[in-house]
């Protein structure tokens, strides 16, 4: 199988919330993300699929010697040839490309967080960075821009934090900080046996409000003028805000089963986020108040 193959059928198989934000991009920007996907997909799977972390440690550190292949145009790996391919087109920052693979790497070093200042970087690293290689892609004249990819890439970890919680538990990953179970009375404990009660609850209303700030720092860092080029980026970012409303609208039952989206539910966001990109950031600011 060929690279472009590849690294396309990484993302269609994986069926990944964002499959639908590269649907109506032009085919150049949508095979770049698709590169930059089955990296970061291929990068989170050495450490999820688990074993000898020092084994896992190698396989991050010749990701790692990958990343300074493309820009040097020496990659190896397939999915890394076609990554080589988005970074010669597109300015996409080798700086963003590593910093996913350290975020990555925080999983073999912790499994647990005190406060959220302490959670932030991890979030800014797997998915702040992939939002700045992102909108290089998609391109942008305002560099509020940035501020926007990351305040997004955060909002969207959080909620996936959320959906996941019970899957990381068991794992032994508690992305949740430590101050936060406490101050609301829950046992790191309820979240591995998937304990629903009162005081769970209310953890996870003041979770989702957090991550609800980060959708609306997003949303009022938007630029006008990048609306447009944007539009895959919110399309990311509706998605996800859709998503966190299923898990509040279902009361946070998130221990019953993974909480999904119908795909059809995804495609109408995807059209209306495109449609209203022709109108600007103030017609999709409108949308999701």
């Amino acid at each position: 199988m060929n690279s472009g193959r590849l690294v396309s059928r990484l993302t269609r198989k994986s069926r990944t919330n964002f499959y639908y934000a590269f649907l109506l991009l032009p085919r150049p920007q949508r095979e770049a993300m698709y590169a930059v996907y089955a990296f970061c997909r291929i990068v989170d799977d050495v450490v999820d699929a688990g074993g000898d972390p020092e084994i896992q440690r190698r396989a991050l550190a010749h990701w790692r010697r990958e990343v300074a292949r493309c820009f040097e145009g020496t990659p190896e790996e397939p999915v890394t040839q076609r990554l080589c391919q988005a970074v010669r087109a597109y300015p996409i920052p080798r700086a963003a490309l590593e910093e996913i693979i350290n975020g990555v790497e925080m999983d073999l070093d912790r499994s647990s967080y005190e406060t959220f200042d302490e959670l932030y970087p991890y979030c800014c690293r797997v998915a702040g960075a992939v939002g700045l290689c992102c909108i290089e892609i998609f391109g942008y004249g305002d560099p509020r821009a940035r501020e926007y990819a990351v305040n997004l890439g955060v909002a969207l970890q959080l909620t996936n934090i959320l959906r996941d919680l019970r899957a990381d538990a068991q794992q032994g990953r508690i992305y949740l900080p430590a101050e936060d179970l406490r101050r609301f009375g829950v046992p790191p404990e309820d979240l591995r046996l998937g304990r629903y009660t009162p005081p769970f609850v209310e953890l996870m209303k003041f979770e989702a409000l957090r991550s609800r700030s980060f959708y609306r720092r997003a949303w009022e860092l938007l630029p006008e003028a990048d609306a447009r080029r944007l539009f895959a980026a919110e399309i990311m970012g509706r998605v996800y805000f859709a998503l966190l409303r299923a898990i509040e609208e279902r009361q946070y039952r998130v221990f019953d089963g993974r909480i999904s989206l119908p795909v059809a539910t995804k495609l109408a966001i995807a059209f209306r986020c495109w449609a209203g990109a022709r109108l600007g950031a103030g017609a999709l600011r409108r949308e999701v108040a």
